[in-house]
């Protein structure tokens, strides 16, 4: 397994409109993602990266939305994502939508959003499938040069290791969008081998563990050691 970062310099596009079909992906994230949106409630939505500015969370409960980005028209802050310039536990929702996928430090990119989620805070990724016909294009030369197909793309279980580092509990979890070149994404494969979607998408909360010990709390978990049958007791 190649390590998660890496000295490689990704160039993130600045739309999903440099996306091959990105319009559709872009689509399909939303519809994915609106149900969710609609539990989500706070003060303040970090949308890190360009794409996720794109993604529209108007069904998100939370008003105050914020886009932060190295560069692109949709940016509100700029800042490099890997040193976000917010006070710890500041926001209340932070969406990554296919930012992981450009990124050289995936573990310091979440490491920053853990830093700035409130407790309980929403996190929200997305990304490409390696298992999956764009993942298998990475090994046809001719199409292995598409932005999509040139991005970093993780496993569920990958990812998944990386939350629970970082105590996060993942509510949600799809996969979807089997043929990435039709508009309707394949819905007969996508319904029957979900598996095989070429976007992939976590829901999670920040979890917190209390530190102080309850000794009430101790106690009551403690099993009772019962008095053997006809024992006595000796003076």
């Amino acid at each position: 397994m190649k390590p998660a970062r890496t000295p490689q310099t990704f160039v993130a596009p600045v739309s999903w409109n440099d996306l091959p079909k990105g319009a559709y992906y872009r689509e399909a994230l939303e519809e994915e993602l609106n149900p969710w949106f609609a539990k989500m409630y706070g003060f303040h939505l970090l949308k890190i990266g360009n794409l996720s500015a794109e993604i529209n969370a108007e069904s998100c409960a939370v008003s105050h939305q914020v886009n932060v980005s190295l560069a692109g028209e949709p940016m509100q802050v700029r800042a490099d994502p890997l040193y976000l310039p917010f006070a710890e536990k500041s926001v209340d929702a932070c969406l990554l939508a296919h930012t992981l996928s450009w990124c050289t430090d995936p573990h310091r990119l979440l490491q920053e959003v853990d830093r700035v989620l409130i407790d309980d805070g929403w996190l929200v990724m997305s990304g490409f499938n390696p298992i999956s016909l764009l993942g298998l294009a990475k090994a046809v030369p001719f199409v292995r040069r598409s932005p999509a197909v040139k991005s970093r793309m993780f496993t569920l279980m990958r990812q998944f290791d990386w939350l629970s580092l970082l105590n996060f509990e993942v509510l949600h979890y799809s996969r979807f969008r089997v043929l990435p070149w039709t508009k309707q994404g394949g819905k007969l494969l996508s319904s029957h081998l979900p598996a095989l979607g070429c976007m992939q998408v976590i829901v999670a909360r920040k979890r917190t563990v209390p530190l102080t010990f309850n000794p009430m709390k101790q106690s009551r978990n403690k099993t009772p050691v019962r008095q053997a049958v006809g024992a006595t007791r000796q003076s």
